[in-house]
């Protein structure tokens, strides 16, 4: 069977997604808060025959700016809206994102499980290794910054893996005439003492029919990479052009190698804000359109938080590449330098340019040209699909299932049924 393009949605449970002007849009609906909105939004993607969705999650608003002007926030915890979500569909993927840093293995690995069984297997685990202090000190925590994050995070990870496979497949019974309900000797004990992590104990949730929830991971340094090299399934990236993709993506599947799994068991999805028209005019007037709403001081409190950087006391005339990368996050900044390389961006054009698509491709055209695009990528080896993020909602994913899916459908580059019922069978089809 050729190989076939993979299609994760981009949501945030907010006003704004990867284009922080979205809520402003007249398309846009804002009913965010509204759960028939979520319901038909997972339906349409799975008629779209998306692999699945992945929401982002924010734990505290981080900024006055950000919250005045509608910033990338949080309003609901994304764990019910994937509930509900998972009533109204039957096949489609759904994630959460869940740090590391402000829960307990257990406490993370039951809830994911949980959703896992539930869902009928289809789960993913969108890992991130840590929240900010303001998230921090919400979780009882008073900083991030000295946790050695990803240490941590791996932890996480073993213990809940460890968790996961602790039951037998035929270890539920309930036999009524016998009165066995667990099998004697069928879920065994997790004894794990390490240095961030400890536990002792039996896990409590049967495993769902893809056995445990899919790995995905978004880190961009090289301690991310090296970690989603390790464990991931799903890799998140945010890469400016093809030849940044092809880059990523070469380097990802040598780690993976040389973890010594199967490249082909870790999907490279990258980052693409697709915006389609019935012409290429039609389609570049959108473009200007809906970029020409981006707030500046939106953009540059917004890009401050993401690299760790105070921007404020840097002109907004000053070319970014002049500011020294003295932050913790400094994959988000190289990928921020990244996108400004070709045109010396200033600060304020750069925070700007990063408020439409956080320096991914804005992928426009007509439905054809569109496809044309998305197919360059996939067949460059500069990825093994997309994360596809909106620029209205729910309008941006209705556009793309109705006039690009056909076409990928149509040559043969995306599929026209899923493969099975879970989320592990559909990603590795």
């Amino acid at each position: 069977m050729p190989r076939q393009m993979k299609f994760v949605a981009f949501l945030m449970a907010g006003p704004t997604c990867h284009h922080y002007a979205m809520w402003r849009h007249p398309g846009t609906e804002n009913r965010f808060l509204d759960p028939a909105f979520w319901e038909t939004l997972a339906r349409t993607l799975e008629v779209g025959r998306f692999d699945g969705l992945i929401f982002a999650d924010t734990l505290s608003f981080y900024d006055e700016t950000i919250m005045a002007r509608g910033g990338q926030i949080s309003l609901l915890d994304p764990i019910p809206l994937v509930a509900i979500m998972a009533r109204a569909t039957s096949r489609i993927g759904l994630g959460v994102t869940i740090p590391t840093s402000c829960q307990e293995a257990f406490a993370i690995a039951r809830l994911l499980s949980s959703l896992d069984v539930l869902s009928g297997g289809r789960i993913v685990w969108n890992i991130i290794p840590s929240a900010n202090d303001l998230a921090a000190q919400k979780s009882g925590k008073d900083t991030q910054q000295n946790d050695e994050p990803f240490d941590r995070a791996e932890e996480v990870l073993k213990v809940s893996l460890d968790m996961w496979k602790g039951w037998a497949d035929d270890a539920l019974v309930v036999d009524k005439e016998s009165g066995g309900f667990l099998g004697e000797g069928k879920v065994r004990r997790t004894e794990i003492a390490g240095k961030y992590i400890g536990v002792r104990g039996m896990f409590t949730v049967p495993p769902s029919p893809q056995r445990q929830p899919v790995i995905m991971q978004a880190g961009s340094s090289p301690r991310g990479r090296n970690f989603a090299a390790n464990y991931a399934e799903l890799v998140f990236t945010l890469q400016h052009s093809l030849p940044d993709m092809q880059a990523f993506y070469a380097d990802m599947k040598d780690r993976v190698a040389k973890a010594g799994r199967n490249p082909g068991d870790c999907a490279i999805l990258v980052s693409v804000n697709v915006i389609v028209g019935e012409t290429e005019a039609i389609a570049r007037e959108k473009q200007a359109y809906i970029n020409e709403m981006v707030d500046t001081r939106l953009s540059v409190a917004i890009l401050a938080d993401r690299t760790g950087i105070d921007l404020s006391q840097y002109p907004i005339e000053k070319p970014i590449s002049q500011i020294p990368a003295v932050t913790d996050s400094l994959g988000c900044f190289n990928v921020t330098l990244q996108g400004t390389k070709p045109s010396n961006l200033t600060l304020g054009e750069a925070a700007k340019q990063f408020a439409t698509s956080e320096f991914c491709p804005q992928v426009v055209g007509t439905p054809k040209s569109v496809a044309d695009k998305l197919q360059q990528f996939f067949e460059n080896e500069g990825c093994d699909g997309f994360v596809v993020t909106p620029t209205e909602m729910p309008g941006s994913f209705e556009a793309f299932t109705r006039s690009v899916v056909p076409i990928l459908q149509k040559r043969g580059v995306f599929r026209k049924e899923y493969p099975g019922s879970t989320l592990r069978e559909t990603i590795r089809a």
